[in-house]
């Protein structure tokens, strides 16, 4: 079938996989560092415990066969060697069936982690790394040219992804219609980077600029995906120039990313080799006939499944960031519906002195990427996550996100956790552990221009109150009968 293929995206979709195959790299990384603090036997919300409760049919996981922290770090080390092999072209190398197979298993073992990874893993870019990687298992390798039907699934994605993003910030904050949430955002956002302050500072009417240009980058642009050439690739370039523009404000994992490399399936090289010095399709056999019949099968699928986010999409009651079914594919998308006018930070501190009085010294624990330290310039993080982090400032926006985890969270810190405090940039007590852990609400805002020349540092903060009093181990773990 001569319509199955077309070989003009080859370069598009070998640099769509080898970015997914490093995406998918430091998503197994992340959870090789970061899992045994987080879900582990003794983490701060066990997986153990989640399995025995959850039945496979809800949270398919190969874990629902064996849990240990030796096992779960064992799989996602494997993750991300057969990753990195992928990206180094491994998969390009070696059969049709056999790439596949590769692609597979990233998938497999990937969603394995995050169907048992509970609150931790309960962000939109982690259903949009499965449901593309599913995606990525049938594009096929250099034994072959693109398939088609693929392409239009990716396109389909990244339609959702964007025009239901677009359409969440309409239907929810006034701020989006009006087009003043820029005047908040890059202070407020989760994780701010090192240009978040200058972005911040930039004058009001370009915010409004800026916010009026998402909305057309989300809501007119994606609906260009679906139409000939060259508009598609013209639409497919707008959203990885304002991809790119979210990349330099922030840190948001890999989701920017990620949304960059599926706006390649909608650039046609053959197009974009007539204004860049791209490199010719080397010639491509046909596909064999069982390779066709499977990607007409997973393609029917898909569109079955896609009813249901498509609904989502027309409802008045759209639903962000969620997964219709367990395999986490075909989802719906969107973020910050809402946005804070203003930006609060737990602050959590500990004492090593016996007894406490007015005049005991409380040290604060310093965190590797949310604001704690007025003086120390933002960070930049992403692709990498830092899954605590985000989770604290959730918690500043209310203790209900924290409620499943942070006592657990101070009486790790109270015995000094190795793996724990692994996840933090340094504590104040490297030597023995706190006898007293509390943690307060603070009100954090960018300094203005002129407080940071005088030497302000980045951040100026007001106390807000008390997040938790101060507690001793023996409150946070009461000892048995």
């Amino acid at each position: 079938m001569e319509w199955f293929t077309s070989s003009g995206y080859w370069l598009s979709r070998l640099v769509l996989q080898r970015g997914l195959a490093a995406v998918y790299l430091i998503a197994f990384l992340t959870a090789a560092t970061q899992a045994r603090a987080l879900i582990g036997e003794r983490g701060l919300t066990p997986a153990p415990r989640f399995l025995a409760r959850v039945p496979f049919r809800r949270s398919p996981s190969l874990f629902h066969l064996y849990y240990s922290d030796r096992f779960f770090t064992a799989l996602a080390w494997l993750g991300a060697a057969l990753a990195a092999a992928v990206l180094a072209g491994a998969a390009d190398d070696v059969p049709l069936w056999a790439a596949m197979a590769a692609w597979l298993a990233l998938w497999l073992l990937y969603l394995s982690i995050v169907n048992v990874g509970q609150v931790w893993y309960g962000f939109g870019w982690e259903s949009l790394l499965l449901e593309a990687g599913f995606l990525a298992v049938f594009l096929g390798n250099e034994r072959t040219a693109p398939p088609v039907l693929m392409l239009w699934l990716l396109r389909w994605l990244l339609f959702r992804l964007e025009f239901g993003a677009g359409l969440i910030k309409l239907r929810g904050d006034r701020c989006w219609r009006d087009l003043t949430c820029l005047y908040y955002h890059h202070e407020t956002q989760p994780m701010p980077n090192p240009l978040s302050w200058y972005f911040h500072h930039l004058p009001k009417r370009l915010h409004r600029v800026e916010t009026a240009a998402n909305h057309v980058a989300q809501l007119v642009v994606p609906l260009a995906l679906f139409t000939p050439q060259p508009a598609a690739s013209v639409a497919a370039g707008i959203i990885v120039v304002t991809q790119l523009w979210l990349v330099a404000s922030g840190n948001f994992s890999w989701l920017n990313w990620v949304t960059i490399l599926l706006a390649l399936a909608a650039v046609d090289g053959r197009m974009a080799a007539g204004v860049l010095p791209l490199p010719a399709p080397p010639p491509l056999p046909a596909p064999p006939v069982w390779y066709e019949v499977l990607v007409a099968a997973v393609f029917v699928f898909v569109a079955v499944l896609s009813y249901w986010p498509a609904r989502n999409l027309l409802s008045g009651r759209q639903l962000m960031n969620y997964s219709f079914n367990p395999l986490h594919l075909v989802n719906t998308y969107g973020a910050f519906g809402s946005v804070s006018r203003s930006r609060q930070e737990v602050v959590i501190e500990g004492t090593d002195e016996p007894a406490l009085t007015p005049d005991t010294v409380w040290k604060e624990y310093e965190f590797r990427g949310k604001p704690g330290d007025v003086r120390r310039m933002p960070r930049q993080f992403a692709p990498y996550h830092l899954r605590l982090d985000w989770m604290m400032w959730f918690a500043g926006i209310s203790s209900a996100y924290a409620r499943s985890w942070f006592t657990p969270l101070v009486g790790k810190l109270l015995v000094n956790d190795p793996a724990t405090l692994k996840l933090l940039r340094a504590s104040p007590f490297p030597d023995a552990p706190p006898t007293h852990i509390r943690a307060r609400l603070y009100l954090y805002r960018f300094t203005t221009r002129r407080e940071r020349r005088a030497g302000g540092g980045w951040w100026h903060r007001t106390l807000i109150g008390e997040f938790l009093p101060p507690v001793r181990l023996e409150e946070v773990h009461p000892p048995g009968p």
